[in-house]
């Protein structure tokens, strides 16, 4: 075999392994490698195709960020395959400003979350993912921006501790979260600028009557002019269709359910 050959695959399988271990140097990578291949491995070699192929780790500024997925997200065709996040500014008649944290299932369109408050912080970004995993069951995978909220230390623990792939968007490209981008506009069209919030209970009650009207009633046109919870209902009988034949066609004592929205 010639030389250029053998640089050609030690080259790819050095490649494989530092895109699984993001944060190895050469020397790890090249134990790794030894282990792999059963071969002892030329460092001087190793280090000069790692530093051609751009393999050099970064050093860490600041805090602890989460990185999330690096592969493109396939197009969803199931309920709780993809979950989009983001937030959406407001005020309040004193001035004072507000975040409304909206939350969508990208298959079924549903709002699954649509909560005000002054702040949210990661733990509180944490909280109420969870009130919708308790009544719905987990996501996949959840999309949002870069956000700081998004990237701090208690959303990477959390999301590592629940197998949820968390996906980021590249900075400055809103159109990369686009279901949450065209819900927003929808939300602050119809909502926002039809209303005037007096104080937080008021903003959390209208923004909680919207989103039972954008789920039940509301005919959206990207699903041919029917409801999100319409939509809803014909997945999760597929979900359910499927789970029954998991079990070889046996009757499930828990039935898979449409939550109420």
């Amino acid at each position: 075999m010639a030389k250029s050959d053998d640089d050609t695959k030690l080259r790819e399988q050095l490649k494989e392994i530092a895109m699984v271990r993001r944060r190895f140097g050469y020397r790890r990578l090249a134990v790794m490698l030894e282990r792999e291949t059963k071969h002892k491995i030329n460092l001087k070699k190793i280090y000069r195709l790692y530093k051609e192929e751009g393999l050099t780790v970064k050093r860490r500024k600041g805090r602890k960020k989460a990185i999330g997925s690096r592969t493109p997200l396939a197009h969803p065709d199931s309920i709780n395959q993809i979950w989009s996040l983001d937030f959406i500014s407001d005020a309040l008649t004193d001035g004072r400003r507000i975040r409304v944290f909206v939350l969508v299932d990208q298959c079924s369109r549903e709002c699954l979350s649509l909560v005000a408050d002054t702040s949210m912080p990661g733990l509180r970004i944490i909280k109420e993912l969870e009130k919708v995993i308790e009544i719905r069951g987990k996501p996949h995978t959840i999309v949002s921006d870069n956000g700081t909220e998004m990237t701090c230390a208690a959303v990477l623990k959390w999301a590592q501790e629940q197998n949820i792939d968390w996906h980021y968007t590249a900075p400055g490209k809103p159109q990369q979260n686009g279901f949450t981008e065209s819900l927003n506009g929808k939300i602050r069209d119809e909502c926002l600028n039809e209303n005037w919030f007096e104080n937080i209970a008021q903003a959390r009650s209208i923004l909680a009557d919207w989103q039972t009207d954008y789920n039940n009633i509301r005919p959206h046109s990207s699903l041919n002019y029917k409801t999100p919870r319409q939509i809803a209902q014909v997945l999760w009988e597929e979900l359910s269709n499927k789970e029954e034949e998991k079990q070889g066609g046996q009757n499930l004592t828990l039935a898979v359910v449409c939550p109420p929205y």
